[in-house]
């Protein structure tokens, strides 16, 4: 079992994590936990995800930080791929995983045999949505579930109520929506032969779609009167990062961040801003509300519209109808590399001039401005613009920012 300690009476911050470097991200950013999967039986093989050796060094590096690794070990396996289980199974235990995320029931029965000192977490996969299923997989062993998406709060208050104490309860609490229940589609199973149960899913509900009248060939009829087609499957993306008071009060143990096919960025922005509205939540004395800063925060990262799930009973704002893009607002400038005579030092990801306010996003902090009204290269030259891709660039400053903090621009 884990040695570490866990945070009595405050929600837990679940980050993703596709790679090694978007793990210790999370991880420096305020995740308490993070989940991960391994090069195969994970739900993301858009991911680069994890080779063994990677798995090991991310287990090292978050216990070093007080952070602890859930592996995510959720597909609907196949007869060749069950009898590899055993030995991934075997290793996680080895390397002291946390927990092991599984949803089908040979694989759970397999966590318990070849991974005992990992806890048994039971994926969103399996659908709860009620108490005695809840209940039945503690009896198997399951230290955790994580509930379906498709639940209100009352609901889930309920499912606490009726469920033994000791079982924790996981939710999530933003990212994108799946149009399918508990994202148990076959859509892309039968139009791409990519399998979305094992974690290849080509997304056909973001597509735009077409009426066709059987009798006349090549002729496509919008649904709506938008002229890019019918986007009548696309799901809008959760936030619930003003609720939190309320997941709390349902039951919810551990809030869990969709996205581990997201970037590097997303991961900074995400942890960041939830570990500072939880931390808010737990200094709260009376009635609390979200600080603005973390809304904003939110607003920053590519997303869809954001809605509340079914949280609130069946949504109003669960779908966009025009399109399946994204909102981005806001782009990297420049990376933190360190601090040298009272100035900034940094590599140049996007170019802009002189003078450009950035805004500094830095682990445990509100974002703040940086001013480039003085800019140089990093002989001393004062320049302009920083036009040249990963040049290093200086920029005085008044204190110290943390290296890996990231300067962004509005675009």
């Amino acid at each position: 079992m884990s040695i570490l300690t866990d945070k009595k009476g405050s929600l837990e911050l679940l980050c993703p994590a596709g790679d090694l470097t978007r793990l210790k991200t999370a991880v420096d950013f305020g995740a308490d936990a993070v989940y991960i999967a391994g090069e195969e039986f994970g739900m993301r093989t858009a991911s680069a995800n994890f080779n063994n050796e990677d798995l090991k060094l991310g287990v090292e590096y978050a216990h070093a930080h007080g952070v602890k690794v859930h592996v995510a070990c959720n597909v609907i396996p196949h007869e060749d791929e069950i009898a590899r289980i055993p030995q991934f199974l075997t290793y996680l235990n080895e390397i002291g995983v946390d927990a092991v995320i599984a949803s089908d029931l040979g694989t759970i029965g397999m966590v318990k045999e070849y991974a005992p000192n990992c806890e048994l977490h039971i994926s969103v996969q399996s659908g709860i949505v009620n108490s005695a299923t809840a209940t039945a997989f503690y009896n198997m062993g399951a230290k955790r579930v994580v509930l379906a998406r498709e639940l209100s709060l009352e609901e889930i208050k309920k499912i606490r109520e009726n469920t033994p104490p000791e079982l924790e309860i996981e939710a999530f609490a933003h990212g994108a929506m799946c149009v399918s229940f508990s994202a148990r589609c076959l859509l892309s199973s039968y139009m791409t032969g990519r399998d979305a149960n094992r974690g290849d899913c080509a997304q056909p509900c973001r597509w735009s779609y077409n009426l066709v009248e059987e009798k006349r060939d090549g002729q496509l009829f919008n649904i709506t009167e938008n002229e890019k087609g019918t986007y009548i499957l696309n799901a809008n993306d959760m936030c619930m990062a003003a609720y939190l008071d309320k997941i709390k009060d349902a039951g919810v143990c551990s809030i869990k961040i969709e996205g581990r096919a997201k970037t590097e960025y997303y991961v900074a922005v995400t942890a960041n801003a939830y570990r500072g509205a939880i931390d808010s939540l737990d200094a709260a004395k009376g009635e609390w509300q979200l600080p603005a800063w973390v809304a904003d925060e939110l607003d920053k990262i590519s997303h869809r519209t954001y809605s509340t799930g079914f949280y609130f009973g069946r949504p109003e704002n669960a779908q966009s109808y025009k399109d399946a893009g994204y909102i981005r607002n806001y782009a990297i400038a420049a990376v933190v590399d360190g601090y040298q005579d009272g100035c900034i030092i940094a590599t140049l990801k996007n170019k802009f001039a002189s003078g450009t306010i950035l805004d500094c996003l830095e682990a445990g902090s509100a974002p703040f401005d940086v001013d480039t009204t003085e800019l140089y290269n990093e002989d001393g030259i004062r320049l302009e613009s920083a036009n040249s891709p990963m040049m290093q660039i200086k920029i005085p400053f008044e204190r110290e920012i943390k290296t890996g903090s990231m300067l962004r621009m509005k675009i």
